[in-house]
């Protein structure tokens, strides 16, 4: 499976993103069930990881630790490292 995301490194905090559907936010289990897969690939084991909506070009929805929302909620997306990564 490939997923779009980012690890990021901010005030010494490593974190992981995941974009995914709009509908995984509405779903607990579901966000539960990608961030346990995500959490198996060596890239994004031991961090938390952070669900992302992309609502529109520039605008995202992010789901996760309230500490990393919050500081992601107030930078502009452009600024996130987004790569493509491989989860079996």
């Amino acid at each position: 499976m490939q997923i779009n995301g980012a690890i990021v490194k901010e005030q010494d905090v490593t974190f992981a993103i995941v974009t995914v559907k709009s509908y995984v936010m509405k779903n607990t289990a579901v966000a539960d069930r990608i961030r346990a897969r995500c959490s198996t690939s060596h890239d994004f084991q031991g961090v938390p990881i952070i669900l992302a909506f992309q609502q529109s070009r520039d605008q995202f929805k992010y789901q996760g630790r309230k500490d990393i929302v919050n500081y992601l909620a107030n930078i502009n997306p452009s600024r996130i490292p987004w790569t493509r990564y491989s989860i079996s």
